[in-house]
């Protein structure tokens, strides 16, 4: 059965599934189709981070963030990541690890998330989108963790990323 499309959007679709019910029964889920996403760690030779404060309309707020972004139609992970990262902070890096997938909210979307951490970074120009309201910060990675903590950084992916490096970091040396 095909997949009736409700919405269409320029980053998203959203779709109506319909799954079979331990009841024997049809239940319908609205479902936001994405083409995925990165989100990056750049860290400097020194050990210091870069976050970006980011206004996010969906909450009118400014948030602190990982550099992230959408996947353009058949880009390889790395290639956005390589993209995103100089777009949004002016870096550019010799590096780019790997280093986990997670999905942002399986619930009802099925953006796949690709962290990975970047290496070698130097200057260079930004390259903001039109209406991106964005400017990179650079912290040491405890002060990072302690505005986890501390409630200053509450955007997930951002939380999971920091986590997931903090334990790699420290499993690495």
């Amino acid at each position: 059965m095909s997949e009736p499309i409700l919405f269409e959007s320029r980053l998203f679709d959203v779709v109506r599934k319909v799954q079979k019910g331990t009841d024997g029964r049809d239940h319908l889920r609205d479902i936001i189709r994405h083409p995925g996403a990165v989100v990056i760690v750049p860290i400097f030779d020194d050990g210091r981070v870069c976050l970006i404060e980011n206004f996010r309309v969906s909450v009118e707020e400014t948030l602190l963030e990982l550099p992230a972004g959408t996947r353009e139609p058949g880009e390889p992970p790395i290639e956005t990541a390589r993209r995103e990262l100089a777009e949004e902070t002016g870096y550019r890096c010799e590096s780019l690890e790997p280093l986990c997938r997670f999905l942002s909210s399986p619930g009802i979307l099925n953006e796949q998330m690709h962290l990975f951490l970047a290496s070698g970074l130097t200057d260079g120009e930004m390259a903001l989108e039109a209406g991106e309201q964005i400017e990179p910060k650079l912290f040491e990675m405890d002060e990072a963790l302690e505005m986890i903590l501390d409630g200053r950084i509450h955007d997930g992916k951002t939380i999971a990323g920091l986590l997931f490096y903090d334990r790699f970091r420290r499993t690495r040396n």
